[in-house]
């Protein structure tokens, strides 16, 4: 691909950029989608170019052009200098904050973060001689009051993945990046295309590209962008620890890149009018969907965000765990399970007051996350009506 073809190739949008970033065909005999590398042994023609390990490909774990196709694609995508891939989102957390970290670092975390990220920090991190402290996610440019002098890291996750508390990245990455600490923002929810992290002022992006970016459920893969300040130091913690991937979850992570963003505006669509729909059922207290005006960071959102993904929350009436069973046990189209960003729909109970330390998670009602998938609106409304129906009668 010539230059020019390339400078243009930066001026798309990001929904042609989908199509067409991470692919140079005529590498490739003129196939539209790279081949499927395999190996781990790269050979060498001569003593000289391994000397200098002068080519691009040199091992199985520091890429294969199926996996550099992907990490090219994403970076051009989230604005990077730099990705690496792993193999799964809590992989990709857990780089990033190595990166980021060293033994006697202090490191800030949203309260609201996805639990096994506080997992990892309360058990791997502390061990290794970091100190967690965790923070308000509502607490924005406030997070000065927090910094030490050893603050190295401030991770960031917004909306968090159930409570869905919107923050004010902006100003947090500002305070940050007055004390010198980087900013490390977990943007699977939004994907790079409803929210662009290196823009907002993050340092290194995580995405778990088991979600939005596969697709279909089938696939788990983690992604970790750099700005130029952290790609270096990124690409050496990646190097140390050999997290390769496998080039075959890399070739259909780009199959689902193709079609990511037709994705997320269809789900999108569904999850609102959904949303919308919740909102007036007399068993429901609340819905925590930032795109709803009703929502506290709706405001942020708007600022901040290019749309909304699929996934957002439900408080529900008080009622009983025997009650809110019967609602999601006998749901027809809406699968009970973790993660999102798949075709299919899904549902999960959850309560965040077991592991809110900064925080205190206490809503009027049971909880409820919902993945809004590819199914018919309509479809999706009659099962929920019948589920929310059973409440009466249970």
């Amino acid at each position: 691909m010539s230059n020019e073809k390339k400078e243009t190739k930066h001026k798309l949008r990001l929904a042609t950029l989908v199509t067409q970033a991470g692919r140079a065909p005529f590498d490739h005999f003129g196939f539209v989608n790279p081949p499927i590398y395999r190996g781990s042994t790269v050979l060498f023609p001569t003593v000289a170019a391994l000397e200098g390990l002068r080519q691009p490909y040199t091992y199985g774990t520091k890429g294969t052009p199926t996996t550099r196709a992907l990490e090219q694609a994403w970076s051009e995508i989230a604005g990077a200098v730099d990705t690496v891939l792993t193999p799964s989102g809590l992989a990709a957390i857990g780089l990033a904050l190595l990166t980021a970290t060293h033994a006697g670092a202090h490191a800030l975390i949203a309260d609201s973060a996805y639990q096994p990220t506080r997992i990892f920090c309360d058990g791997l991190l502390k061990r290794f001689g970091v100190n967690v402290e965790y923070y308000d996610p509502l607490i924005g440019g406030g997070v000065a009051t927090l910094m030490r002098p050893e603050t190295t890291a401030v991770l960031v996750e917004s909306p968090g993945s159930q409570s869905m508390e919107v923050q004010d990245v902006p100003a947090i990455a500002a305070a940050a990046h007055a004390h010198g600490a980087c900013v490390i923002a977990d943007n699977t929810w939004a994907t790079p295309l409803l929210f662009p992290p290196h823009e907002r002022g993050c340092d290194l992006a995580i995405e778990a590209g088991t979600k939005y970016l596969a697709g279909h459920a089938d696939l788990l893969i983690g992604l970790v962008s750099a700005n130029a300040k952290w790609a270096k130091r990124l690409r050496a913690t990646f190097n140390a620890f050999g997290m390769g991937s496998s080039p075959d979850d890399a070739s259909l992570a780009l199959r689902g890149l193709r079609t990511m963003a037709l994705r997320l505006r269809e789900q999108e669509r569904a999850a609102l009018d959904i949303a919308q729909w919740l909102q007036d059922r007399p068993e429901v207290s609340r819905v925590l969907h930032p795109a709803l005006p009703t929502h506290p960071g709706h405001e942020l959102w708007k600022r901040d965000f290019n749309g909304a993904s699929g996934v957002f929350s439900v408080i529900l009436k008080d009622v009983s765990k025997k009650a809110v069973a019967a609602v999601v046990d006998g749901l027809e189209l809406f699968g009970i399970g973790f993660s999102w960003g798949g075709y299919e729909s899904l549902v999960l109970p959850f309560d965040c007051a077991s592991y809110r330390t900064a925080t205190r998670w206490a809503p009027e009602g049971p909880a409820l996350r919902f993945s809004i998938g590819l199914e018919d609106v309509a479809d999706l409304k009659s099962d929920l009506a019948a589920g929310l129906g059973r409440l009466k009668v249970s």
